[in-house]
Order: C-alpha cells, then sequence, then structure tokens
C-alpha cells in the first residue's frame, strides 16, 4: 500500500491500454456530449476534425478507466480527489486509436486541516497509438498519511 510518505515528487508511471472503439464513442456522445461532429460521420468531415471523433469528455473518462485500472495493480491509500488545475485536449482521438497515458508526481503537501490525509499534484498525459500527446491534466490527488498524527 502506497501512503503519502511513499510517493516522491517527480515519480513518473506509465499505465493503460484502451481502445477507442466506434460504438463507444457513439454511445457517449448521444449520452453525455451529443454535438454532430461526435454522432454523425458527414457532420464531422465537415469540420477540422475530418471525421467522427471522440469528445473530450470521454477522453477524460478512458483516462479515468485507465487509471482506475492502475490504482488496481498499485495500491494507494487513495481518498479521491478534489478536481483537476488545468485539462487540454491537444489532438482529436478516433474511434480506432488506442490510448495510454504517463503521469508525474510535480508536487505534494500536508493538509494543514485534515491531518489524515495530503495532497499531490500530477502531470498527466495520454498519448494515441502514434506516441502523439491527446490530452494533458493536472490532477489533484488525496491520499492517507501513514502517521497522522506526526509533526507537519
Amino acid at each position: 500500500m502506497q501512503y503519502f510518505e511513499d510517493i516522491p515528487v517527480g515519480q513518473m508511471h506509465a499505465f493503460g491500454c484502451y481502445e477507442v472503439t466506434r460504438e463507444e464513442v457513439l454511445e457517449f456522445a448521444r449520452r453525455y456530449d451529443p454535438q454532430p461532429f461526435h454522432l454523425d460521420d458527414a457532420a464531422a468531415a465537415a469540420t477540422h476534425f475530418g471525421r467522427l471523433s471522440a469528445s473530450g469528455w470521454h477522453t477524460c473518462a478512458m483516462t479515468m478507466a485507465m487509471l482506475v485500472e492502475s490504482m488496481k495493480e498499485r495500491a494507494q491509500a487513495g481518498l479521491g480527489s478534489p478536481g483537476v488545475d488545468e485539462l487540454r485536449w491537444l489532438k482529436p482521438v478516433y474511434p480506432g486509436d488506442t490510448l495510454r497515458a504517463e503521469s508525474e508526481v510535480i508536487e505534494k503537501r500536508r493538509s494543514a486541516s485534515r491531518r489524515e490525509m495530503g495532497i499531490f499534484k500530477s502531470r498527466i498525459t495520454v498519448f494515441n497509438q502514434d506516441d502523439a500527446p491527446v490530452m494533458t491534466m493536472i490532477s489533484n490527488g488525496l491520499v492517507r498519511v501513514r502517521e497522522p498524527e506526526a509533526a507537519l
């Protein structure tokens, strides 16, 4: 189990392998982001995307799925997340793409108000099968402290 004290700034981690399917792109778009370029080939072809593309929010959801699967393999005393500081969609994600991700811990601190938890920031980059970055985000994670009564 990895606690706050075990997470060094600079720690790198590569994870995930997510195959983006046409069916999933359409299903997500119908439900959550029903813009024409996520739903219709002809409409998408007339945009800068050039063809049907996944919603950026779908890319976030696929990234979360890869992250959770990775956490099953690398147990962490995680306590959730208060959100992201930055999110950028760099390139479209298309059906047929295969995504993977890399994270780097860029900062961490103990919570001043909740002694049992620490907060760390990670820069997450998502790549397609051509190793082109398609999304970046700065994620905030909450993690249990091994010894909450230890001095801050």
